[in-house]
């Protein structure tokens, strides 16, 4: 009789269990269809309801309550009802991190809440400010939004145009976003590179694939917009004529001053401010005290600047051995690059771009660098007419991948491209040759590399 009794409360307990399921499942149904068409008067008592006895059924909960209360901040017109709306935001994405952490992103839940308090103007702006910053501490690699980045440095420069931040202030936080646009900037050019590659070898891209491409190359292109907005705001305050005279005033009382001399010395660098004796003084400096791949680099631009080549190379390979920011590296092996395409050194040039690359995959220009260089070998490659010609399909294939990881070039980067298209074989001359699917190789030649003649 007791174990019958027992069966029963079980029975009772699973069935009570299973018609709470299902009344969750209904309300989650009938809130999304609102949501969906922002019908907020009938979505929200059903998203209030959600959260008070199913709120741990579905994510769909805070993703649709994130939605409709972002819509009615937007429509609400009084102060006091839109601040506890900007709470109840604040409230569904972090509970949205506490309920489903693993398929929430840190960063995106504290952008989202740093977004909104920006958008609304809730507390001072240091407090807004101190919101971003709080996404850098606790998952800065994730930070991800185009629009949260522009906004965090909109904030700075907010503050120093309103006196409360010094124009150090400033500088750091510019380099800080600068990073953090380009670390994503990165992440997206990685995953969309073996897909470019797969599409200029002919093949197939599965639609999972051309959807993470799709979006890999919009996120390039808004990064690209972002980067452009962000120098925008910086303007005229980093420009030489400010820059000088502020470094000048303290070079004497922080000489020996290794944190300040590094920021000089990089400031002054990342401008081109390095034909006044300035910048020979903090570079020297700089690098007696504590050898760096910025005062390196520093003391190859200044080589350069005097015509001594050979010098400029050995101290910007030490530079790029001594720097561990991969981004510097970039820069650095780039600017090597650059010096032996001068000298005409091709096969040296681009092992250097491909190093630049390999640090920054988001750095379109070095492509392009590479197609000229393939462009200009064309009459010293393959062993008949058809096949020095073929080495401008090699070129374009470069100069249009330069355009797709760097939106920012991607006018230059599609002339080019064709331009070198116009060079190569046409589809008589295919026909002809009767060529068309066939693999061409340069192996007689620096470039090394081959190409698939087009099918016509």
């Amino acid at each position: 009789m007791k174990f019958k009794f027992v069966f029963t409360l079980l029975g009772v307990f699973f069935a009570f269990n299973m018609a709470s399921a299902q009344d969750c499942n209904v309300t989650l149904s009938l809130f999304n269809e609102s949501a969906k068409v922002n019908n907020f008067s009938d979505a929200y008592p059903k998203y209030k309801q959600l959260l008070e006895n199913c709120s741990d059924s579905h994510i769909l909960i805070y993703q649709r309550g994130e939605k409709i209360l972002e819509g009615m901040i937007d429509e609400e017109e009084n102060v006091e009802r839109k601040q506890e709306l900007v709470q109840e935001f604040i409230d569904n994405q972090m509970m949205r991190l506490e309920k489903f952490p693993n398929k929430t992103k840190k960063a995106d839940i504290y952008a989202d809440i740093a977004m909104i308090q920006y958008k609304n103007e809730v507390g001072s702006l240091e407090e807004r400010l101190e919101a971003f910053e709080k996404v850098v501490e606790i998952d800065k690699d994730n930070f991800a939004s185009p629009v949260a980045l522009y906004a965090y440095f909109r904030i700075a420069n907010d503050l120093n145009d309103a006196g409360e931040r010094d124009i150090q202030f400033l500088f750091n936080k510019y380099d800080e976003v600068i990073e953090l646009i380009e670390t994503q900037e990165n992440d997206k050019a990685i995953e969309a590179k073996p897909l470019i590659e797969k599409q200029e070898a002919q093949e197939e891209l599965t639609s999972r694939e051309a959807r993470i491409l799709k979006n890999s190359e919009i996120y390039l292109r808004n990064y690209t917009k972002i980067k452009g907005s962000v120098n925008s705001l910086l303007g005229s305050k980093a420009d030489c004529d400010n820059l000088i005279p502020l470094y000048n005033k303290d070079f004497e009382e922080k000489k020996t001053d290794v944190n300040w001399l590094r920021n000089a010395n990089e400031r002054l660098s990342a401008k081109d401010c390095t034909e006044d004796p300035l910048f020979f003084k903090v570079s020297e400096a700089l690098h007696q005290i504590e050898p760096s791949a910025n005062s390196a680099y520093s003391l190859g631009q200044l080589a350069e600047a005097e015509g001594n080549r050979k010098k400029a190379l050995e101290y910007l390979n030490e530079a790029a051995e001594l720097a561990t920011d991969k981004g510097r590296k970039s820069r650095i092996y780039y600017r090597i690059a650059n010096n032996y395409n001068a000298q005409g050194s091709y096969s040296q040039a681009r092992t250097y771009y491909r190093r630049a690359l390999d640090n920054k995959p988001s750095l379109g220009v070095a492509y392009l660098k590479i197609a000229e260089m393939y462009a200009k070998s064309a009459n010293d490659c393959g062993n008949s007419v058809f096949e020095k010609r073929a080495v401008y399909w090699l070129a374009a294939d470069y100069a249009a991948r330069a355009g797709r990881v760097d939106p920012s070039i991607s006018s230059n980067a599609s002339g080019a491209a064709e331009s070198y298209k116009g060079r190569a074989p046409q589809k008589s001359d295919i026909f002809q040759e009767d060529a068309a699917g066939t693999k061409i190789s340069f192996s007689n030649c620096w470039i090394g590399e081959s190409v698939v003649v087009p099918n016509l």
